[in-house]
């Protein structure tokens, strides 16, 4: 039996084994269910939802909502409509209404990852018109374009520590929200990069209603995923929580040759007394895939981009493999010094493992005609990471106080390389009708593997963060003042056989003071008006090797956002608007003198609009418009300055509703979203252009009292259901088709 077999009759043993503890347990005892609650807009909850706590604003031991200075419990009460949150957390700032914050925010709850059948974050925050996917679907990872700039998986927190969390592909399983915070996030979360927003991912926690849920889910072609869901609340007053999840998923996707195997295994514990509040997630995932699609293919310069094929060509050979493992561990306590002062301190650590063996292309015509290139790069990528810090509400006088505190450290570390170059072939294919290589024609069973690689690349980060919120007339007008000191040490080592191995060959530090300043003024009880100037870091770049001044390390890159917008909460429906600038500094080689230096510039400015909520009892919509212009303003010589950013589209819109069609059926909803991305560039110079595109998605679900009184809900989805072929993305060079038609069907039962 082949190593890559035994591997999967062990992962599928290890899903077995908890699948049957966790249903088998004395924790599978049978549920309390409220028969019917109301939402935060006073809507009675759909059949076989499950019912939390009404927010209780004083938190402690009991309510399951922490205090206005804390985070550590249950998030913040579902808006309208249910689909999205009422409020989110925002690094130092804490947990804030998404109505009272000066900043962009969305956070897309549980329900809607249930209804719309979502395995990773990249199909959730396709429900954002600012953010789209760059990476092909059928990949081992994501990747995301927000406002306009790359935010890759690494970028991800985790609870609101970054490094620690999956750094290709975030599963879905034992998390409760999706947070999408849009522009820089220097002050709020420190850190490098994320210049378009941040995502954050809130862990699941147990609620006060024992929960135990088995999904099972059929997708295309041939793929069963089943996931068992168990959370449990003891003690006098419901203090100690276990929330357990556990999913195994295997079989053919919709594109050719391309097997997916995923195991997801997640426990987070929880502890809320009535200062003390503590928890602890665990979280294991491991992905196998056989012919995967590539990040990495590309057209050549000054060639007519041809149209994309159909989403379930696959150009991979059958050989091709990815195995890839990730093990996360993070923990957070916070005890109330004072009724409105918190002391807080959390830390993570995560180990990620990738061996593969893929192939990308190169198009060379208008006819799809195009080279293939073979590719291995086995790594390791660790991170750990910590905060400490204090938050603190009090007034002096007149004026409010929301004071936070934040020292915080986190490290990233990636080991790769350190073998001989190994060769590997190239070969002629087809977009349209590829080619492949002979079974046998590379024998990977000599590659090297993850573990053991040597040290590649390192970055460290340790910054020192401070913020006051300022308020006057009962918190309608706050001012928020504050900055983040951060220092950045970056190295990097030979991966090159022989006596250099290992050496350092980079070393860099430097720091940089990044401020920040918001408002935010409620006009009425419904309309806030809100402004904010933050900055985004990202480390200096180095002269290239045939520049005048290679190997020249440059300080610190900062990018700055000005934003201005409106925000609207009828009860039933929210508004959010908003204008901002973002502007990016970027390096380039001047081609008359051959000196590089960071001279360049992108701006990209947009108008966001964003409506969710239940206008009509029954009726839910969430979607938007993102009008974006992002423009080269400096650039090598001036030679493409004024020209469209390449990959970033004018105009983005998202449209997703359900209806209630109760006429017919109690408990029978149907459901429909539209994904719309306009026509962008492939290159600086706007010569070559892909084609706009729109997705439409259908779905179905009934969810009804089954025997034994059990609440059981069935769920049906088609994605892109008229099998519209396109180009998903475009950016940074690279070109992502888009999936095919796939189908979803899938029977929740709550025991």
């Amino acid at each position: 039996m082949s190593p890559r077999a035994t591997s999967r009759l062990r992962l599928m043993s290890l899903s077995a084994s908890l699948l049957a503890m966790l249903a088998g347990s004395a924790l599978a005892q049978e549920p309390r269910r409220a028969a019917e609650s109301a939402d935060g807009a006073g809507t009675a909850a759909p059949a076989g939802t499950l019912v939390l706590d009404t927010v209780v604003v004083e938190g402690g031991a009991g309510s399951g909502q922490p205090p206005a200075t804390g985070t550590i419990g249950q998030p913040s009460a579902p808006f309208a409509g249910g689909d999205v949150a009422s409020g989110a957390r925002l690094g130092i700032l804490g947990n804030r209404s998404i109505f009272d914050t000066p900043f962009s925010v969305t956070s897309f709850t549980d329900k809607l990852i249930r209804d719309q059948q979502a395995r990773t974050v990249a199909d959730v925050v396709l429900n954002d018109p600012s953010v789209r996917n760059d990476a092909p679907a059928f990949s081992e990872r994501d990747a995301f374009f927000i406002r306009g700039f790359s935010v890759v998986n690494l970028d991800t927190a985790y609870d609101g520590l970054f490094y620690i969390a999956n750094p290709r592909r975030s599963f879905l399983e034992g998390i409760e929200r999706v947070e999408v915070l849009k522009g820089p996030s220097a002050l709020l979360n420190g850190g490098t990069g994320r210049v378009g927003g941040t995502i954050n991912l809130i862990p699941k926690r147990a609620t006060d209603e024992p929960l135990t849920r088995l999904t099972t889910t059929y997708l295309s072609d041939t793929q069963v995923w089943t996931h068992m869901d168990v959370g449990r609340r003891w003690g006098a007053e419901g203090e100690w929580g276990i929330r357990v999840n556990g999913s195994y998923r295997d079989g053919d996707t919709a594109l050719d040759r391309n097997e997916q195997e995923v195991g997801v295994a997640s426990l987070g514990l929880d502890y809320r007394g009535d200062r003390l509040r503590a928890s602890l997630d665990v979280n294991y995932s491991d992905q196998k895939i056989d012919a995967p699609t590539s990040l990495f293919n590309a057209a050549a310069p000054g060639i007519r981009i041809p149209r994309a094929p159909n989403g379930r060509i696959n150009t991979s050979n059958s050989f091709e493999y990815i195995d890839s493992v990730h093990a996360m561990a993070a923990g957070r306590i916070e005890y109330d010094i004072l009724d409105n002062t918190t002391l807080y301190a959390a830390g993570g650590a995560s180990r990620y493992r990738e061996d593969f063996l893929t192939s990308s292309y190169l198009i060379n015509d208008p006819s799809g005609n195009a080279t293939a290139s073979l590719a291995i790069q086995p790594q390791q990528i660790e991170g750990i990471t910590g905060e400490v810090g204090l938050r603190s509400r009090f007034e002096t006088g007149p004026v409010g106080h929301q004071l936070n505190l934040s020292a915080a450290q986190a490290r990233n570390e990636n080991d790769r390389g350190g073998f001989a170059r190994i060769v590997l072939p190239t070969f002629r294919t087809n977009i349209y009708d590829p080619s492949f290589l002979p079974e046998g024609s590379v024998d990977s069973s000599a590659f090297p593997r993850a573990s053991g690689r040597p040290r590649f690349a390192d970055i460290e980060l340790t910054s020192l963060a401070l913020s006051d919120t300022l308020s006057v007339m009962d918190e309608r007008v706050q001012l928020t003042l504050g900055g983040r000191y951060q220092d950045i040490r970056s190295r990097a080592y030979s991966t090159v056989p022989g006596p250099t191995l290992g050496n350092l060959t980079y070393d860099y530090q430097d720091a940089e003071f990044s401020p920040a300043v918001a408002a935010v003024v409620r006009l009425t009880d419904e309309v806030s008006v809100y402004g904010n100037y933050i900055e985004a870091l990202t480390e200096g770049p180095t002269a290239p090797v045939r520049a005048r001044n290679a190997n020249e390390i440059f300080a610190p890159v900062v990018s700055k956002q000005k934003e201005i917008g409106v925000k609207v909460d009828l009860g039933s429906v929210g508004l959010t608007t908003s204008l901002f600038e973002i502007r990016q500094p970027s390096g380039f080689t001047d081609p008359a003198t051959n000196v590089f230096s960071v001279g360049g510039l992108q701006v990209n400015r947009g108008l966001e609009i964003n409506l969710f909520g239940e206008p009509l009892d029954g009726v839910r919509l969430l979607g938007g418009i993102t009008l974006l212009d992002a423009e080269l303003e400096r650039t090598a010589g001036g030679l493409f300055d004024g020209n469209t950013v390449p990959g970033v589209a004018r105009t983005a819109i998202n449209l997703y509703g359900e209806y209630d069609v109760t006429w017919l059926t109690e408990g029978l909803t149907l459901t429909g979203r539209m994904v719309h991305t306009g026509s962008t560039f492939y290159d600086q110079a706007n010569n070559q252009t892909i084609d706009d595109w729109t997705r439409v998605d259908l779905g179905a679900r009934y969810a009804f009292t089954g025997p034994y009184d059990k609440e059981v809900e069935v769920r049906a989805n088609v994605e892109n259901v008229f099998d519209e072929t396109y180009w998903a993305s475009s950016a940074r060079g690279f070109l992502a088709a888009g999936a095919p038609r796939t189908f979803l069907v899938s029977t929740s039962i709550d025991f």
